[in-house]
């Protein structure tokens, strides 16, 4: 709460004298919350934050600008932001009451214009913001992210803060590439899959990991390594259309490459595109 004070000075022919000091207070008509919908973050996926802005005052409060830091922090001399906001993302409510998209600016920082909050009521911006390459994924980190809102003829800025935390456990994404994508009758190809898990801890036997896929047309003579490793199963004679093959060894951050090796009875010059 802000505090001003005033001392009024007297001059005559005689001298020159002061009078006392008064002191009064600003009352603050405008209070701030941020809130992550959800408190954890991963690679990949987008937080949602709400900011609620209520307004205590008998007059509308106009013109506001909000500001949000995206979570930057210094590094190796400069500012790195552990956030990205989603473009065209931002939602704007008054009283409950969905409003037009107000201007954003993706920064970062990220600048939000033009908002309102009426009179003894409350305004609500709803956006997402990705992490990126910045956030920090160990053990005990987090993304602090501070916003403010000024303008308005606020007396001094108004501000709020969120901390999210990464989400423990692996996170994997899989993709899968064939080679050569053209083959003869009775030819060999290779499809290879890559796993690559982004999480802050290893996916172990424990986690029951496998890839599972379905041929069309049907494998034959099937080989299968792990990372250059033969794998003994599934069996290698049997004509398959579905193969499950089960992952057991942890998965670290680089990726794990999965090579299936497969006659092909498609008719001769057929082109197969990845999957």
């Amino acid at each position: 709460m802000a505090t001003f004070t005033n001392q009024a000075t007297l001059t005559y022919s005689g001298g020159t004298t002061s009078s006392n000091i008064t002191t009064g207070e600003l009352l603050e008509v405008l209070t701030a919350s941020k809130t992550a919908v959800v408190p954890t973050y991963r690679s990949g996926r987008p937080i949602t934050y709400l900011i609620t802005l209520v307004n205590s005052g008998a007059a509308a409060l106009n013109g506001l600008t909000v500001t949000d830091d995206l979570g930057g922090y210094a590094f190796n001399g400069g500012t790195v932001y552990p956030l990205a906001y989603t473009a065209g993302s931002v939602r704007y409510y008054q009283n409950g009451v969905l409003q037009a998209a107000p201007a954003a600016t993706a920064g970062p920082p990220l600048t939000v214009t033009g908002i309102s909050v009426p009179a003894g009521g409350s305004t609500v911006l709803a956006y997402e913001a990705e992490p990126t390459a910045f956030a920090p994924l160990g053990a005990e980190t987090r993304v602090v992210n501070n916003v403010a809102v000024t303008g308005g003829g606020l007396p001094d800025a108004v501000t709020a803060t969120e901390t999210v935390s990464p989400e423990t456990g692996p996170a994997l994404a899989i993709s899968k590439a064939l080679s050569p994508t053209e083959v003869a009758a009775n030819g060999r190809l290779t499809y290879t899959f890559v796993i690559q898990n982004t999480g802050n801890v290893a996916a172990a036997a424990a986690d029951d990991l496998a890839v599972t896929d379905v041929f069309d047309p049907i494998l034959r003579d099937l080989t299968v390594t792990l990372n250059g490793a033969a794998l003994t199963t599934p069996a290698r004679s049997a004509p398959l259309a579905l193969v499950t093959v089960a992952l057991l060894v942890a998965f670290g951050v680089a990726g794990t490459r999965l090579a299936l090796a497969r006659v092909s009875r498609a008719a001769q010059g057929n082109k197969l595109a990845p999957i």
